[in-house]
């Protein structure tokens, strides 16, 4: 679940390097074709925003970063922005019921990387850390999780009872309300209008300290990722692993097997299992957008295959 990803201006050089005019062809008598048109693209049921900004920005070719004035193709990878040909009131914002962490391992390139989409998208929820400069979990730990395929992970769905164990094990130490004198038994007596609030707010503090609110996610290979995940400050954590989904990145290692996602589709596919499992609300798609770069570019470089005569 962890990993490498996607950038369109090295993903297009990729492809129009081995037949460009080819390509370029293809990819002009596709242009007005949907992904849903395509019935084998797994991404095409996706509710997004109108990509059109994306197919415009195509069209132009590379554009300034408005803040470091670097040539790119959508966004700026380093700064994490949108270039001058995609206004950022055309990229859709999704809100996030938890934080999101993610640690870049260093020899990832930034190029590749789909973690940017994560904090382009969701600029609020999500902050991007290069290692080893990471924060320290220590005294939230209870409330973090990480992602992670390890012998001891867990489904999304069993996240509340772990880190109910976790609370009950450690909880009191720091919490005023684990020393806090019981209310005198009343016999055939309803409680006083003052114990009622005092007990809910005990039941609110027990119910706070088991819900998750920060997830971490590693971007990096499948090699580099040992040097990370053995961090002292990444010990301790929940590790939750996502067993069900299947990659559609169009970098997938070699010899790993296709349940390994990329960054953005873990983030994606964790937070539709969290919403669903955890939130016990019905998925309407709140979270599709985080998939608008990622989509977009999918159906490029299947288009452009397809043309080449790889598919």
């Amino acid at each position: 679940q962890l990993t490498m990803s996607s950038n369109s201006s090295t993903l297009l050089n990729e492809e129009n390097s081995q037949g460009p005019k080819r390509n370029t062809e293809c990819l002009e008598s596709l242009e007005l074709q949907t992904p849903s048109s395509f019935q084998d693209n797994p991404l095409q049921q996706l509710q997004l925003a109108s990509q059109e900004v994306l197919e415009k920005a195509k069209k132009s070719g590379r554009s300034k970063c408005p803040r470091c004035s670097s040539s790119r193709m959508f966004y700026c990878y380093t700064c994490f922005v949108p270039v001058e040909t995609v206004p950022t009131k055309e990229i859709p914002t999704v809100k996030l019921p938890l934080k999101i962490d993610i640690i870049k391992h260093p020899n990832e390139t930034d190029g590749k990387s789909t973690a940017v989409h994560a904090k382009l998208l969701a600029p609020d929820d999500v902050t991007i850390y290069k290692y080893p400069c990471i924060p320290e979990y220590e005294e939230k730990r209870h409330e973090i999780a990480l992602i992670f395929p390890g012998p001891n992970s867990v489904s999304v769905k069993d996240i509340a009872s772990h880190l109910q164990k976790h609370t009950e094990k450690s909880g009191c130490d720091n919490d005023d309300d684990c020393s806090r004198e019981p209310f005198v038994k009343q016999a055939k007596i309803e409680p006083r209008e003052e114990e009622k609030n005092v007990n809910k707010h005990i039941s609110s503090n027990k119910s706070e300290g088991t819900r998750l609110k920060k997830i971490i996610f590693i971007d990096s290979t499948w090699n580099q990722t040992n040097k990370i995940i053995t961090d002292e400050r990444l010990q301790g954590l929940l590790q939750i692993e996502l067993k069900t989904r299947k990659t559609c990145f169009w970098r997938h290692q070699k010899g790993k097997p296709d349940t390994y996602l990329s960054t953005i589709e873990a983030i994606y596919y964790f937070l539709v299992d969290y919403h669903q499992e955890i939130l016990k609300e019905n998925y309407k798609g709140q979270y599709d957008n985080l998939l608008f770069f990622f989509s977009f570019m999918y159906t490029l470089i299947k288009n452009a295959k397809c043309c080449a005569g790889k598919e």
